[in-house]
Parts: structure tokens; sequence; C-alpha cells
């Protein structure tokens, strides 16, 4: 969630149950309905991480950024929260009922937090700042999406296809470069298994925004055994998708 006067990256931890700090700063919540007792990473940590990395990508992309432009909450919504020592928590956690005593107008956009933010500062660096971002934002990369069997999505990069060399010949056209969408359709019927599946990809077309029609797509036929390799989003281990496994994936630009 970005401010163009101030950056405020913002961190939603729907946990319910009595949370406590270890010392090494992970979470440990106990009671919730669906696990006795779990261990989360510092949602701190993680969005202070979030935070750097974001102020870093500006940077490389240009924008000459004031200090303490950034700063980072972690909001706990859930009512069924609760914690033995509230105060261990640090200043940029925000709990249920912290939410709650906020008046509406400190709620509306954060206002509460980041109002000397808009104090002070030159109008013009303001505009600056304001007109870069507009502009970086607008042309900055998105994370491939996988559209798996059970309604899950996987966020990431997509890498490659691997499989028997007449089947990754066949898929070579499908590079994010030339195509944004491909769909996984089965080639067998009366719900057999299928030994090869349809694959049917839409070229990109960087002149329009709107949907293409069905007279454009392509389409190639491979082996169900055929992998997708993914680097989804937050993890270092590149992950292997069987074709079989996938209804559609959408590349970014």
């Amino acid at each position: 969630m970005l401010y163009y006067r101030e950056a405020v990256v913002v961190s939603v931890k729907n946990l319910s149950g009595i949370v406590s700090i270890n010392r090494d700063g992970s979470w440990v919540c106990e009671g919730d309905h669906r696990h006795r007792s779990r261990q989360y990473p510092d949602p701190v940590a993680e969005a202070k991480k979030q935070a750097s990395i974001l102020e870093a990508y500006l940077e490389q992309r240009g924008v000459a950024l004031p200090e303490g432009y950034f700063s980072y909450k972690v909001i706990l919504p859930n009512p069924k929260f609760s914690s033995i020592y509230s105060s261990n928590f640090p200043p940029e956690v925000i709990t249920f009922d912290q939410w709650t005593l906020l008046k509406p107008e400190q709620k509306n956009m954060l206002s509460g937090w980041i109002k000397g933010a808009f104090r002070g500062g030159k109008k013009e660096m303001q505009e600056s700042i304001h007109q870069q971002l507009n502009f970086i934002f607008s042309t900055a990369p998105i994370w491939d999406r996988l559209e798996v069997k059970g309604n899950k999505y996987v966020l990431g990069e997509f890498l490659e296809f691997k499989g028997k060399q007449e089947d990754t010949q066949a898929l070579r056209p499908i590079k994010r470069s030339k195509v944004s969408r491909l769909v996984i359709q089965k080639t067998s019927m009366f719900g057999l298994a299928p030994s090869r599946l349809q694959v049917l990809y839409c070229p990109r077309d960087y002149r329009s925004e709107g949907t293409s029609t069905s007279s454009e797509w392509k389409e190639v036929t491979v082996r169900s055994s055929t992998e997708v390799l993914f680097q989804p989003q937050d993890s270092n281990k590149i992950r292997k998708f069987k074709l079989s496994s996938i209804l559609s994936m959408q590349l970014s630009a």
C-alpha cells in the first residue's frame, strides 16, 4: 500500500488464538481452531524486508527518495486474536483492539500513521516523486500466475518446459515476449486419463488491452508428462508442475 509522500508497506495477518513472541522474533499461535500450536516467521521482519526490497527497486529505477520515506505496519484484524503480554509487540504491530480504538479518520488510508509525512517538504519535490512513482508502477513487472487443479494459484516466474524433445520444440513459441496466456485442455473422452494434452495459447498484443478472440488462439498437442519449471514467489526452490495438473498460466510482459 503506497502513499506518495510516504510509502507504507502493510502486512495483514489473520491470526486467531493466543500469540506470543519467541526470543528469535518468531510468533507462536496457540488455541487456533485449526492448530493447537503453530509458529510463524517474524511478520515485522518480513514487512521490513519487503519495504527495503521496494526501496531498493525504486532507487534502481532512478527515484531519489527522501530519508525516512518508507515505513511498515503489521495489522492483526481478527477479533479472536489475543496476547498475554501485548507490550512485547513492536510498535509497528496494530492489534484488533488497537485498531478498534482508532478514530474513523485515522483508519482512513492509515492517516493516523503518516500524518506527519504530509506536512513539510517542498511541493516541487513531492510532485516530482509522485510523477516518477506513477510511471514506475505503471511499467513495473508483475508475477506470472499458474492456475492448478483444486482451485489453487501459484505466483512467481515461469522458467521453461521440460519433457521429450519433440514436445519442448513444439512449445518453443510460448515465450513471455510473444504469449500472454495459455490454457490446458484434455484430448481424451469418457473420463480416461489423457496421454496427450492440448495447449491453447494466446499471442500477446501490445497494442490492445482487450481480450483476444477465439480465432487468435493457437494450439499445440504434447504429452501429459511434460513439466513446467516455475520459480514461486518468495522461494529459493524451483518447482516442477506436470502439465496435467495445470489449468492455465498467465505470463507477465
